[in-house]
């Protein structure tokens, strides 16, 4: 918009699905740089950090959290989230659906409530190489 041209790599497409469509109507039709503080306002930032190293130590702690979940859990959660984000709610389900018919892995269920029952951080296996 400040160069006298519509955007054209996809910003405008996926920014409404991020934010609130009147946001995202604001910030394109003004072009104003928009401060941290307000983009974590609106959920287009999880979080500010008040320094490199706050930041550094923010993104490892929950790094380390998810990477303490079930790799076929996280997987698959992503793959969900991704998918939803563009089909109906209906579509989404039946998604889902097919994907806990095919890689749903009891051990690793069962390993999170054993865990969680002894206090410990859970074992999972890694996810074998994609072809």
């Amino acid at each position: 918009i400040n160069i006298g041209m519509t955007a054209d790599v996809g910003t405008l497409q996926r920014l409404g699905k991020l934010i609130p469509e009147g946001v995202a109507r604001e910030w394109a039709y003004t072009g104003d740089r928009i401060p941290a503080h307000r983009a974590r306002e609106v959920g287009f930032l999880n979080d500010t950090f008040p320094d490199h190293d706050s930041l550094v130590a923010g993104v490892l702690e929950i790094a380390g959290r998810i990477a303490a979940q079930s790799p076929l859990a996280i997987w698959g959660t992503k793959e969900a989230i991704s998918y939803a984000r563009d089909h109906s709610t209906a579509d989404a389900l039946h998604q889902i659906a097919g994907w806990q018919s095919g890689m749903f892995k009891p051990d690793d269920m069962m390993e999170s409530f054993t865990a969680k029952s002894e206090k410990r951080p859970g074992r999972f296996e890694g996810l074998p190489p994609l072809p």
